[in-house]
């Protein structure tokens, strides 16, 4: 009997295969909502801003705008091969489709790579987070410093990461469920605290009241080529997350358009979201270095704890938990993708069988979410036990390697539609012009940011053999790719014969 994966039909293209994943589970407003949460604002705006600020200064509205049109133009490509191929894998399955199975497998690799790296980090600021609002309800200093207190910080973590893998378990429904709440309440405190920073301007309660100008929306103002690039690929990072709404085609109400829907209106609410909090931002605080300002390093990693008290004065405590919110919603439904793409991975035979496996209860993907927990755990542990800065580094790498895996799909969207790339104008934009220009962006990207990061000064200031600790950490991640592909190859040539996608 053939052990071939059962076939389902598309519209343009065969031989895509159904995972038993409960299909119809979510719509396109659940989509938008579990985008938005995955990209999780709150938390990536207190984080961004004051490095965004350090690099460009008032010119942040620019480059969030910069950073923004590459998303938009790989996010346009990505719905067309949604249309045409919409299966779980996405960057995995479509990759294969246009490359071939050595390009594709790295596709794969280096989305799981990226998100699980960033499952870790994210349940780190969680961590971070939820002792800073035990030490506000209790009034007690103190308690915020138990984060800094490494054993309980890890036992900590690693209770947020089993609570979040138990939802994402639990399938679609349930993670529905508890995004909607989360997102609202952090949509809701960053409009609060955008409002009122506005107020305080107009009031002259300001700390560095700054008036907007056209100027700040000029990416050419920026001093340097490097500043400029430098700023890109953080604001890159901030916009990552929105191709989860892709992951969950199959799980979907109309599966060929409501992903690429969902993943496009993801990307214009967040735009409009970062450049309101950012104009309230660079108006209330201004960019000066001392104080408040923007500028000033040591507000850097993390902006609203310094700025929500004097802008939002008695309510400051909801946004430590919306950014407490924001980081476990994001955690949560940040498994989704990992999960998908190695079910994908695993159901296609391009590693063990066992990630293809589907919990029958939940029809949701059952070991490979659990391995991506154990994988953001083991990481988490090891990364946080050998360095702080190998932890931060590698988050700074994270640009690498979502410029990576999204600049090959983008590209991989031209090749395969390059048949029907040039029948009429819509397309010519949609299927070759606008895939072509964001994926050739990200991946000048990629190869700045490595060049770049090669010095040791780069990121942490940590390097290994004179080369740059984020360079390491980057590269050292994909070859490890290339090495877990090249076993995967003698255990599973089927794969890498075509035989199977």
């Amino acid at each position: 009997m053939s052990t071939a994966p059962k076939t389902v039909q598309s519209k343009e293209t065969p031989a895509l295969s159904e995972k038993g994943l409960k299909a119809g589970s979510v719509g396109l407003i659940g989509a938008v909502v579990i985008g938005v949460s995955c990209i999780a604002p709150a938390y990536t705006l207190t984080a961004a801003l004051g490095p965004t600020v350090s690099e460009v200064g008032v010119h942040l509205p620019a480059i969030f705008l910069v950073g923004f049109i590459p998303m938009l133009l790989v996010a346009l490509g990505y719905r067309e091969l949604n249309n045409a191929m919409p299966d779980a894998g996405t960057s995995f399955t479509w990759a294969t489709r246009a490359f071939g199975p050595w390009i594709g497998w790295m596709g794969g690799w280096g989305l799981i790579a990226a998100t699980i790296i960033v499952l870790s980090n994210l349940a780190a600021v969680a961590v971070d987070f939820f002792y800073l609002m035990l030490a506000q309800i209790f009034s007690n200093p103190e308690l915020a410093d138990l984060s800094k207190i490494l054993p309980l910080n890890i036992a900590t973590t690693l209770v947020f990461i089993a609570v979040a893998c138990w939802i994402s378990y639990r399938g679609m429904e349930t993670t529905k469920g508890v995004q909607y709440v989360l997102v609202a309440f952090q949509l809701l405190v960053l409009g609060w605290f955008a409002v009122s920073a506005f107020v305080h301007v107009a009031n002259g309660t300001a700390f560095d009241a700054t008036a907007i100008s056209p100027d700040w929306f000029n990416p050419f103002a920026v001093d340097s080529f490097s500043s400029f690039a430098a700023g890109v690929s953080l604001s890159i990072f901030i916009y990552w997350g929105w191709d989860v709404t892709l992951t969950m085609n199959e799980e979907t109400k109309n599966p060929e358009k409501t992903p690429g829907r969902a993943a496009t209106i993801t990307v214009l609410v967040i735009v409009i979201i970062y450049m309101t909090v950012a104009l309230a931002t660079l108006s209330f605080a201004g960019v000066g270095e001392t104080g408040l300002g923007a500028g000033n390093p040591e507000n850097q990693s993390s902006i609203f704890a310094v700025l929500a008290g004097p802008v939002m004065g008695p309510f400051a405590i909801l946004m430590s938990l919306a950014i407490l919110s924001s980081s476990a919603a994001s955690l949560q439904s940040t498994f989704v993708s990992p999960a998908r793409t190695m079910l994908a991975m695993g159901h296609y035979r391009a590693i063990s069988p066992k990630f293809g496996k589907i919990s029958p209860t939940y029809k949701s993907p059952s070991f490979a979410t659990i391995a991506a927990a154990i994988a953001a755990a083991a990481f988490y542990v090891i990364t946080r036990t050998v360095s702080e800065n190998a932890l931060w580094d590698t988050i700074t790498a994270l640009g690498m390697m979502i410029c990576f895996y999204y600049g090959i799909t983008a590209l991989a969207c031209v090749w395969f539609f390059r048949a029907e790339a040039f029948r009429g104008a819509r397309a010519f934009f949609f299927k070759f012009l606008a895939p072509l220009v964001g994926g050739v962006i990200l991946l000048v990207m990629f190869v700045k940011t490595a060049m770049d990061s090669m010095d040791p000064e780069y990121g942490s200031g940590s390097s290994v053999g004179g080369v740059g600790l984020v360079f390491v950490l980057g590269m050292g991640v994909i070859l490890l790719g290339v090495v877990v592909m090249l076993v995967m190859y003698r255990l599973r040539p089927e794969f890498f014969k075509g035989k199977v996608l």
